[in-house]
């Protein structure tokens, strides 16, 4: 099957499965969540496609508003492996219609950060792609809500437009993608541009899929499964973005399906990232690290909603498949990446990070605990740092804390 199948008709996707923490105020709704939203047990009985779903998701938004959708979505009873990344994207799009640009700073992190894709995606459409807009963009994105990661990962969705926007026509979005990036924060909003670029030309076509579909018959070559990162046509500092989101493709290459890559196939597809030379390790590490991102969500079934309240089982499994790699750099690669996805920048409950080091391979916990002690230090602050580095044995609390 090719990359190229409707993927609005999947009921998967290569997005990996992690989400901020569910926040609902009032105890009421803490404990009676469904009794508190009635339609998260009715919306998806008799959805038999996706569009079916994301249609009554558009409405429900349409009738009761964007952000009450949000909350629906956030604990509806939904078919097996739906998409709800792209049921946030649906939501969205109304709730653009309903605030505007300044809507981002009500968007939480959730679905993968769907919200503000289409919040972004919106803006372009209604005001063009001039430096006005870039900077209502940037304004918006600096009150989008989370931790010390939310703005630059407001720049991933809006690679998701701008791609978009442009026709899928990738020379233009780098280009565009370009003009983002600032010193202050190292180019991210560059680099996480061209990401969000990546992930929709793996997983988009919403906004034109026959457009979509030439892109990826002209961007995907049948016989390079690493293109097109390994090309010219990704600058040397986004290509770890564009390896980070090409995994779905390398799926299909070593004969899975997408919709369910086959973990008896995962062998093959590390094999790609292990073509790429040991010099250009950045590559190589966001190439393996890829995987990481989707095994998380494969093991979840791909239900991205509650990332840190999966059964320790389902951790295990996940670390489990990358120590399918055979290279140790690839292992570690894989496994560091699955334990960034649940904790994602600090918004899920820490606790569920720790829970998934305890039950990865004994050759792999190193790998798992180090990285973690360097998420708390980079994305937690004050007695949150504190309390999360101590938690860790001794010998990682000194870089958790640097």
């Amino acid at each position: 099957m090719r990359i190229t199948t409707v993927m609005r008709f999947l009921w998967s996707t290569p997005v990996v499965a992690v989400m901020a923490v569910l926040i609902v105020t009032g105890a009421y709704f803490m404990s009676h969540p469904r009794m508190s939203f009635a339609e998260a047990s009715t919306i998806g009985k008799g959805a038999e496609t996706f569009d079916i779903l994301s249609d009554r998701f558009a409405e429900l938004a349409k009738e009761k508003g964007g952000l009450y959708a949000f909350q629906v979505l956030k604990i509806a009873e939904l078919p097996p492996n739906t998409d709800t990344h792209l049921l946030g994207h649906a939501i969205g799009d109304v709730f653009y219609t309903q605030k505007g640009v300044a809507g981002i700073a009500d968007c939480t992190q959730d679905f993968r950060n769907a919200c503000s894709h289409t919040i972004v995606i919106g803006a372009l459409n209604e005001f063009g792609s001039g430096d006005a807009t870039l900077k209502m963009i940037d304004d918006a994105c600096k009150k989008a809500p989370g931790g010390v990661g939310a703005y630059t990962m407001c720049y991933h969705g809006l690679g998701h437009g701008v791609f978009a926007y442009f026709g899928y026509d990738m020379q233009k979005t780098v280009a565009y993608c370009k003009k983002m990036g600032t010193p202050e924060y190292n180019d991210q909003q560059f680099t996480q541009c061209v990401g969000g670029m990546i992930m929709e030309l793996m997983s988009g076509g919403g906004h034109d899929h026959e457009a979509w579909v030439r892109a990826q018959n002209k961007y995907l070559l049948k016989d390079q499964p690493l293109a097109p990162c390994d090309s010219s046509l990704i600058p040397e500092a986004a290509k770890g973005y564009c390896y980070m989101y090409i995994s779905p493709r390398l799926f299909e290459a070593a004969g899975s399906e997408i919709a369910h890559p086959n973990p008896a196939t995962f062998p093959k597809a590390f094999t790609y990232c292990d073509a790429i030379p040991l010099t250009s390790s950045r590559s190589r590490d966001a190439c393996f690290g890829g995987f990481g991102r989707e095994f998380v969500g494969l093991a979840a079934e791909r239900d991205i909603r509650a990332i840190d309240q999966l059964d320790d089982n389902v951790y295990a499994r996940a670390a489990q498949w990358c120590d399918l790699a055979i290279p140790r750099d690839g292992k570690e690669s894989c496994l560091r990446q699955e334990v960034e996805s649940v904790f994602w920048g600090g918004e899920n409950d820490p606790q569920a990070s720790f829970r998934f080091c305890a039950v990865t391979p004994a050759s792999l916990t190193e790998a798992c605990l180090g990285n973690l002690a360097n998420n708390i230090e980079h994305y937690l602050r004050g007695e949150a740092r504190t309390t999360w580095c101590n938690k860790l044995p001794v010998q990682y609390r000194g870089q958790c804390t640097s």
